[in-house]
């Protein structure tokens, strides 16, 4: 686990007076050719910052709010504390709200092992906690925060190796995004999209998703009652600003949205701005 003894750590802090320098890069159009995952990649790489202060950053830690909204079995949302810490590969996201149904949740993840743990013995874990045990993939492979992660895999493709398959300008949500699909060189169940703004080659959004096929039952009634199960994690990444030479999302301000809406689809949504 990160300490600050151990490490000499670089902050983001949401306070007043931080002075915020602009950083201006060549504005890439949609129009240039992009045809193949290496080349968006390369674009996306030149658009974080020079490659000698993407070397450079070996550790960040981000801290900011945190909004949890729950969806499931009545409506609520708690506001609280979080911080991100990212050495190298190595990373830790703690969530702290004063509720005492509810006090957080740590997630971490060591080179070793992923860690999800509640903040108090006596709590369960949130709908976001038991997706991210059981696809430990979205912290393991550093894609959990985006580029505020110093493990962003998308920095050591000769590490991680995934495959990687570039899947042309998608339209979501009325804007036009650059999708790039992200398959871990160990297995996992998730479909993973990385979206680019065609224009800054930016990285706005990963979006996980997960379909469940319902179990066989041991009646016949039994199976007909099951439902398939979707589930979907959506990060959003907006603000961009310079720090230490790097273009990164604002401070660290995530909206966490768990439940089950109709037709047995989890969604939950972590937006960066």
């Amino acid at each position: 686990m990160l300490t600050g003894r151990d490490i000499k750590m670089r902050r983001l802090l949401v306070a007043g007076g931080f002075s915020w320098l602009l950083f201006r890069l060549p504005m890439l159009t949609a129009e240039d050719d992009v045809s193949n995952p290496e080349q968006l990649v390369a674009h996306h790489l030149e658009s974080l910052g020079p490659a000698k202060a993407r070397a450079e950053a070996k550790t960040r830690v981000a801290e900011g709010m945190v909004e949890f909204r729950i969806s499931t079995g009545g409506a609520g949302v708690l506001n609280g504390k979080s911080v991100f810490v990212s050495e190298g590969r190595k990373l830790h996201l703690m969530m702290k709200f004063a509720n005492n149904q509810y006090r957080g949740e740590r997630f971490i993840w060591n080179e070793d092992k992923v860690q999800i743990a509640a903040a108090t013995a006596r709590q369960d874990r949130s709908s976001f906690g038991e997706f991210l045990r059981g696809q430990d993939a979205v912290i393991r492979e550093g894609l959990l925060g985006g580029v505020l992660s110093t493990a962003w895999p998308l920095l050591n493709l000769e590490d991680r190796k995934p495959r990687l398959s570039y899947e042309g300008l998608k339209t979501i949500d009325g804007q036009q995004l650059y999708d790039l699909r992200y398959r871990p060189q160990r297995s996992t169940d998730l479909d993973i999209h990385l979206y680019f703004d065609p224009q800054t080659f930016r990285h706005v959004r990963t979006v996980y998703k997960l379909t469940v096929e319902p179990s066989i039952g041991v009646r016949e009634t039994d199976s007909a009652r099951q439902q398939e199960t979707r589930y979907r994690i959506d990060e959003r990444f907006s603000d961009f600003q310079t720090v230490d030479g790097l273009v990164l999302p604002a401070p660290l301000r995530p909206a966490i949205y768990a439940g089950a809406p109709k037709r047995r689809d989890e969604l939950m949504d972590v937006g960066y701005n």
